[in-house]
C-alpha cells in the first residue's frame, strides 16, 4: 500500500533534502497521490463509488502531509545547534506575545461549500483563471454578438484570452474529461468590469455547479440548492425562483436569498430586500453537446453560486469592498478563539 511504502522511505530519511525528495515523489505535481485523482476514470464510478474516492484520497493526503511534516521536524533543532540555543536562552526576559492569524471568510465558505457538496456525491475541479475566449464564451452558448464580449464587460488580454468571467468556462471541460453522468463544482476567482459599490466588485469569487445524468429535472435542481442553503445558514431561510435568463441554461431561474440584514425590508445592501445569489437552471443542449453528452440521453442542471456574496450573508458583512481591502482588522474577526 501507499501508506506503508511512505513510511518505509521516510524511515530511511537522514537529511531534510531527503525528506523534501519524498515530499516531491508522492505529493508533487506529478507525484504517485496526486496522480491518483487524475488516472481515475470518474465516468465508471457510481455516485458512491466517486464519493468513497474523494474521502480516501483526502485521507491518505492528509495521512502524507502529517507524516512527512513529523520527518523534516525531527531536523529542525539538533546536536550542536540544539545546544547552542540552550545556552542563548534567557528564561528571566519577558514572554512576546503573537497574533494569530486567520482564514479570509470566502476561503472559510469555500471549504464549507466543497466539504458539503462532496456529501453529495460532487467532485471539486479547479480551472485557469486566464481562459480560451472558446471555453469562457462559446463553449456555454455565447455567440460573438452576446453582450459579454464586449470590452465593458470583460477583461481581454494581449494574447487574446480572457479573464474568466465566470467558473461556467470549466463545465465543457469537465464533460469532455469524465464523461457522463457527472457531478462536479467549480469554485475560483472570477473578474468583470464593474462599477464597484457595496454588493459588487471587479474581482470576486464563485462556485460553478454542474450535474449532468438521465432523466434530471428542476426538481433535482432545487433539492440540491434546499440541501446546500440549510447546510450553509443552519437555520431555515426564505428564498425566491424567479425566471432568469442565462445562455447556457433552459429554462434559467434567479434564486435570490431574502436579506439577512434587513429581514426583506430593504437596505443599502440588497436594495429591495432580496439578494440575488444563485443563476441556475436546466443545461442548455448546446452545452452537452459541446461536451460530447448526447442530449437525447442526458440532460442536467447548472448554478453558480457566488462564494462572496455567500459569505457576507454569511458573516454579516455589509460591504463587498472589504474583502480586497488587504485590510488585517477585517481578517483578524475571523481568527479562531482559543
Amino acid at each position: 500500500m501507499i501508506q506503508d511504502e511512505l513510511l518505509t522511505e521516510l524511515a530511511q530519511v537522514k537529511t531534510p533534502d531527503e525528506a523534501e525528495q519524498v515530499r516531491i515523489k508522492y505529493l508533487g505535481r506529478k507525484g504517485i497521490i496526486t496522480n491518483l485523482a487524475k488516472e481515475t476514470d470518474f465516468s465508471q464510478l457510481s455516485p458512491e463509488e466517486k464519493k468513497n474516492f474523494g474521502r480516501e484520497l483526502n485521507q491518505l493526503k492528509n495521512f502524507a502531509t502529517e507524516k512527512i511534516q513529523e520527518t523534516v521536524n525531527r531536523f529542525s533543532v539538533h546536536g550542536s545547534e540544539k545546544t547552542q540555543i540552550h545556552r542563548l536562552l534567557d528564561l528571566t526576559v519577558p514572554g512576546s506575545s503573537c497574533s494569530l492569524g486567520a482564514l479570509h471568510p470566502i476561503s472559510m465558505v469555500q471549504m464549507e461549500l466543497e466539504e458539503i457538496f462532496e456529501g453529495m456525491g460532487f467532485t471539486v475541479l479547479d480551472s485557469p483563471e486566464a481562459e480560451t475566449e472558446f471555453n469562457n464564451f462559446e463553449s456555454i452558448n455565447i455567440p460573438s454578438d452576446h453582450p459579454a464580449r464586449d470590452m465593458q464587460d470583460t477583461f481581454w488580454l494581449q494574447n487574446e484570452m480572457v479573464l474568466r468571467t465566470h467558473t461556467s468556462s470549466n463545465q465543457v471541460r469537465a464533460l469532455k474529461r469524465f464523461g457522463a453522468p457527472f457531478r462536479g463544482i467549480f469554485p475560483g476567482r472570477c473578474f468583470r468590469y464593474e462599477s464597484i459599490d457595496p454588493s459588487h466588485e471587479n474581482t470576486f469569487y464563485q462556485c460553478e455547479g454542474l450535474m449532468v445524468d438521465r432523466h434530471i429535472s428542476v426538481a433535482h435542481l432545487i433539492g440540491v440548492m434546499k440541501t446546500l442553503l440549510s447546510e450553509v445558514f443552519r437555520r431555515d431561510v426564505k428564498v425566491r425562483l424567479r425566471p432568469g435568463f442565462f445562455p447556457f441554461v433552459e429554462p434559467g431561474f434567479e434564486l435570490d436569498l431574502n436579506c439577512l440584514f434587513c429581514g426583506g425590508s430593504g437596505c443599502s445592501t440588497c436594495g429591495d430586500g432580496w439578494i440575488e445569489l444563485i443563476p441556475c437552471g436546466l443545461t442548455h443542449p448546446k452545452v452537452l453537446e459541446f461536451g460530447g453528452i448526447d442530449p437525447n440521453e442526458f440532460s442536467g442542471f447548472a448554478f453558480g453560486l457566488g462564494l462572496t456574496r455567500l459569505a457576507m450573508m454569511k458573516y454579516g458583512i455589509r460591504d463587498i469592498r472589504y474583502f480586497n481591502s488587504g485590510d488585517v482588522r477585517f481578517y483578524e474577526q475571523f481568527a479562531p478563539i482559543i
